[in-house]
């Protein structure tokens, strides 16, 4: 009866160590201490200092938090977001499009890829001039920026989606008597749609890049107008909380792209996102 017992407790301890295992090695975990560790970096690096122009993460927060309090960030962010939500919607759809057609199409590669590859390597500093000259140094202007940036990303990653689709699936589709159309929606795309939704992040990060420089380097307005001011004023601090609140929001952008995409197109990984 002892042994019973005993063994019982056994496994019942051994059930709870590996129930707290896998608590432990769950990606939420290390997605957090990783965060963790960052800004742990960022407080020392900031009170050591490595810079005067350095702030710690404290002081940062602290900044952020009074430039949220006084509307300022709020206000710099909505003029941030007109451009950026417009660009990058018509890069994504314009771009997943084009990309999907030039997969399809060998013509539609031969005559539109080598204009993405050129596009994606232009420096885009050296573009702006010409930009402004064009557009002026309007709305226009920032969502031709942001296209620059996102949309050859997308739009190669699109065509490398579509035409890296496995042969034997199009082959079992054609086996099966599936028209063209049929094999499109059924196969390929949900094939693809991995490497297009990763080119749609990537496209998102850089949309952001994009409008972030466009403030800097073309008007001074949004957010690249908070960094610009508190950089020429030395308040670091609150330059430093403007350049993180972008990548804040550029990360929540991302993240909630991908739950759609696993909400749209992969059902197997519902259970562990």
């Amino acid at each position: 009866m002892l042994t019973v017992s005993t063994s019982r407790a056994g496994r019942k301890a051994g059930t709870g160590w590996q129930a707290a295992r896998r608590h432990l090695t769950h990606p939420l975990v290390f997605r957090l201490l990783s965060i963790v560790v960052v800004f742990a970096a960022w407080e020392y690096a900031g009170r050591k200092p490595i810079s005067a122009s350095f702030p710690s993460f404290s002081e940062t927060l602290v900044a952020g938090w009074e430039m949220a309090a006084d509307g300022s960030l709020g206000a710099a962010l909505l003029i941030t977001i007109v451009p950026l939500v417009i660009g990058v919607t018509i890069s994504a759809i314009v771009g997943v499009i084009a990309g999907i057609v030039m997969g399809l199409d060998r013509r539609a590669e031969w005559l539109g890829v080598p204009v993405f590859i050129v596009a994606q390597a232009a420096p885009l500093s050296a573009l702006i001039p010409l930009l402004v000259l064009a557009y002026g140094v309007g709305l226009a202007t920032k969502v031709t920026t942001v296209c620059i940036m996102a949309m050859p990303v997308i739009v190669l990653n699109s065509f490398k989606a579509i035409r890296n689709t496995p042969t034997s699936l199009v082959e079992m589709g054609h086996s099966f008597l599936g028209t063209r159309e049929q094999v499109i929606g059924k196969i390929i795309l949900p094939a693809a749609s991995p490497v297009i939704f990763a080119g749609l992040r990537l496209g998102l990060a850089s949309g952001f890049i994009g409008v972030v420089l466009a403030e800097l380097l073309i008007s001074p307005t949004g957010i690249g107008d908070l960094i610009t001011y508190h950089q020429s004023i030395a308040e670091y601090p609150k330059m430093f909380a403007a350049i993180a609140v972008v990548i804040l929001l550029s990360v929540i952008f991302i993240s909630l792209l991908e739950r759609i995409e696993i909400l749209l197109f992969r059902p197997e990984k519902r259970s562990v996102a």
